[in-house]
């Protein structure tokens, strides 16, 4: 399964992150990016965090104020399945990196902004089975662009997944 990646995100704290063409990816993370409560966010199992264009429009064509970066993804990706994307998988990412999904990401008030009403359990993906953004870890770092493939590997493979 192959997609690419339609925005880069980073900020110096909290949301929107603010798209940039080009990122270093480390095992900390996109540089140059930064979280308000690293508490809940950030560190080495939650370095990245991703999220499906085809998600975000269809939330979107619901009513929703939302676009990449407003719900603080780093990478908000086109063209993959996003219900096949979750803990374990691994994704190449460009030509170097390799990223590991950890986790579901817990919505929180600071992302309200982006739903109506406020509503930012829409992303929740306990009530919202395939509709949330998601955590990774850093398993190859290196630099990727905008429009940079992605592809599903098998976890703990080099073998993407056709």
């Amino acid at each position: 399964m192959r997609g690419f990646i339609y925005q880069l995100n980073v900020s110096s704290g909290g949301v929107p992150k603010k798209r940039v063409e080009v990122a270093e990816v480390t095992e900390d993370g996109l540089a140059g990016d930064r979280q308000g409560n690293t508490r809940v966010h950030g560190g080495p199992q939650r370095a990245v965090c991703l999220f499906s264009l085809e998600r975000i429009q269809a939330m979107r064509a619901e009513g929703h104020p939302i676009d990449p970066g407003s719900t603080g993804e780093n990478i908000t990706v086109r063209g993959l399945d996003w219900r096949l994307v979750e803990p374990g998988k691994r994704l190449r990412v460009g030509h170097e990196v390799v990223l590991e999904i950890t986790s579901y990401t817990d919505p929180c008030k600071n992302i309200a902004g982006s739903f109506a009403d406020g509503d930012f359990s829409r992303v929740d993906a306990t009530r919202h089975p395939g509709d949330s953004r998601l955590y990774a870890r850093v398993i190859t770092p290196g630099t990727v662009h905008t429009g940079d493939p992605i592809e599903v590997m098998p976890a703990g493979s080099g073998v993407p997944l056709t």
